[in-house]
């Protein structure tokens, strides 16, 4: 949420250390991230950051309305990572079946990769999308393997994946 000062209002919030407290509205490199109160020098603050829509006066309301939101924000990704907890446990307990033309040896003639593993859970349901599941490698022979996925920060869960040749009809 970007605040905008209003034309010819004059930013006049100097304290004794020389500094002007601002609030930031977007994450500024080297300064802060979005939300956090700040001290900068006067020109940095009228020339730059307030211009460009980067920061607005640290007032009262402002700080409310910066803190309301954070919790707001808190909120969601406490119910975010419950809702990640609870389709973690429903893919630990599901398997995908991948099937492949392969050699009599159990070769692949091509390989199983993260997008192959991710396309069949989000057919099945789970929504996890290609950069969540973490192979170390793509697969090149038939078998059980056991893919570890990451959900989110934190909430990581394993799904099984059986690769197994394709039936040929003779």
């Amino acid at each position: 949420m970007v605040v905008q000062r209003k034309r010819g209002q004059r930013i006049r919030s100097k304290d004794r250390l020389g500094g002007i407290e601002l609030l930031l509205a977007e994450d500024v490199p080297s300064l802060g991230e979005q939300g956090s109160i700040v001290r900068v020098k006067p020109g940095y603050a009228r020339n730059y950051l307030v211009p460009m829509g980067l920061a607005t006066v640290a007032t009262d309301a402002n700080k409310k309305m910066v803190e309301s939101h954070r919790k707001r924000q808190d909120e969601a990704l406490v119910n975010r990572r419950k809702d990640m907890k609870a389709l973690g446990e429903k893919i630990k307990n599901y398997s995908v079946t991948l099937e492949a033309n392969a050699t009599d040896e159990g070769q692949l003639y091509g390989s199983i990769v993260a997008a192959d593993v991710s396309k069949s859970l989000i057919t099945a349901g789970y929504d996890v999308p290609p950069e969540n599941v973490d192979m170390e490698g793509p697969i090149k022979s038939l078998g059980m393997y056991t893919i570890p996925l990451k959900l989110d920060l934190g909430v990581k869960t394993e799904v099984k994946v059986w690769v197994v040749p394709t039936a040929s009809i003779k």
